[in-house]
């Protein structure tokens, strides 16, 4: 199984704690640059950093008369650190400290996740390079199509998760913006410079322009990519459910001892955790549904995208983390028979080599039409009346006088279909 993941669990990111803790980040580093500019005296900025504390009992406390968070938040600053507290938030509105802090939060929650893909693409690479050679038949519109190998899927995956990878750190760069530009952006009461060393202090870049928020489009980018990535994860995990049915059972869920699957059934091992995934991964997608909708707010700003982002940026950055873990330990233990594999590609008596025994006759001068004719005719008689294609086709004179006994057998080797996956696999890995 992998190991726990060492890096803040997204919960305490997104608890109440750590986000006045951020507020009061925010609020530390305006001080300081004021400090270093003389607006605020050198020993008030001590006095501030040395008394400033907050407790969230308080501030809910007081948010109960003031009806405003951030007011609330100062005033309990206030009454702990006394007179130099006329200093704090000086020049700022709200969301110069709000919505800094988000990019803070923001900012955690991908490196959370960057680690919980990296996870997820070890176990992907162990498993694709662990059934590489492992013979499957592909399947199109849910019906068997040709052989490929079983890591191919793994591999597909490693690169689809990579690519989610690269999404997630553009997202985390592109989130990592502050402002501390006022009211409504024009920087009326402090200089731009200001903005830019307070987000330097903090590890993010300033915003190029911005009004009294940060621009929703950020926002959006962000919850779409974790809507993205819950998708390829639902991607994963509907296919295990395929695979896992009965008449299927190619791979399943680890079921471990004691474990239930049905309170009338007692047989059943059913595929709950990729059930789960797949009815996560829809609530991701509609919340970036809400990340599109806050894009559009009334001239400088107005609060109709606070209330909707206290819900879906802590919900999906959780959400996904948790199906992002899930997926990994899924994986991970999924348990393959290899032998069911092999009997459902013989299960069409050797129809998926029909599309080699096709090339072949185009290869001996038949017209495409004619050998696709040819080739059709014994396939619709094995699935009409049964029968072993290859029996049919060896029989069948139009098709036995142009390919020899030894040519026929070759079309029916599984090893053709896999003869590439190794190349494939170099370009994946490389």
């Amino acid at each position: 199984m992998i190991e726990r993941y060492t890096l803040p669990e997204m919960g305490a990111i997104w608890s109440l704690e750590n986000k006045f803790q951020k507020w009061l980040d925010v609020e530390i580093a305006v001080c300081e640059v004021h400090s270093e500019d003389g607006v605020i005296p050198e020993n008030a900025l001590e006095e501030i950093k040395s008394k400033a504390a907050f407790t969230v009992e308080r501030i809910n406390e007081i948010e109960k008369t003031t009806d405003h968070d951030v007011i609330a938040f100062t005033t309990n600053l206030a009454e702990n650190i006394g007179d130099a507290a006329r200093f704090v938030h000086y020049g700022l509105t709200s969301s110069d400290v709000v919505d800094t802090a988000n990019a803070l939060l923001l900012k955690e929650s991908c490196e959370v996740l960057l680690e919980k893909v990296d996870a997820l693409l070890e176990v992907l690479k162990r498993r694709a390079f662990e059934f590489k050679d492992t013979p499957q038949i592909g399947r199109t519109h849910g019906i068997h199509a040709e052989p490929t190998a079983f890591g191919m899927t793994f591999a597909l995956w490693f690169a689809e998760m990579r690519r989610n990878k690269e999404r997630l750190e553009k997202a985390k760069d592109l989130i990592a913006v502050g402002k501390i530009s006022g009211a409504v952006g024009a920087f009326a009461h402090l200089d731009p410079e200001v903005e830019e060393r307070v987000c330097a202090k903090l590890g993010i870049k300033a915003a190029e322009v911005s009004t009294q928020v940060i621009q929703r489009d950020r926002y959006a980018e962000y919850l779409c990519t974790l809507a993205i990535i819950a998708s390829s994860l639902e991607k994963f995990a509907l296919q295990v459910r395929h695979w896992q049915r009965t008449e299927v059972r190619e791979a399943q869920e680890k079921f471990k001892t004691g474990q239930k699957g049905s309170s009338a059934m007692p047989h059943k091992r059913n595929p709950i955790l990729s059930e789960r995934i797949c009815g996560m991964a829809r609530t991701i997608r509609a919340n970036s549904i809400v990340g599109l909708e806050n894009i559009a707010l009334w001239h400088e700003r107005d609060i109709s995208h606070s209330s909707a982002e206290r819900i879906v940026l802590p919900d999906s950055s959780a959400a996904l983390d948790y199906i992002l873990a899930k997926t990994t330990g899924l994986l991970d233990t999924l348990i393959v028979y290899p032998e069911n594999m092999l009997k459902n590609l013989n299960a069409t008596r050797g129809l998926v080599f029909s599309g080699q025994l096709l090339l072949a006759l185009t290869q001996k001068g038949v017209s495409r039409e004619e050998a696709y004719v040819l080739t059709q005719r014994s396939a619709m008689k094995v699935w009409d009346e049964g029968g072993e294609y290859r029996d049919l086709v060896s029989k069948d004179e139009d098709i036995s006088s142009r390919l020899s006994t030894e040519e026929i057998e070759s079309i029916f080797d599984v090893k053709h279909y896999l003869r590439n996956v190794k190349k494939v696999f170099a370009r994946v890995f490389n």
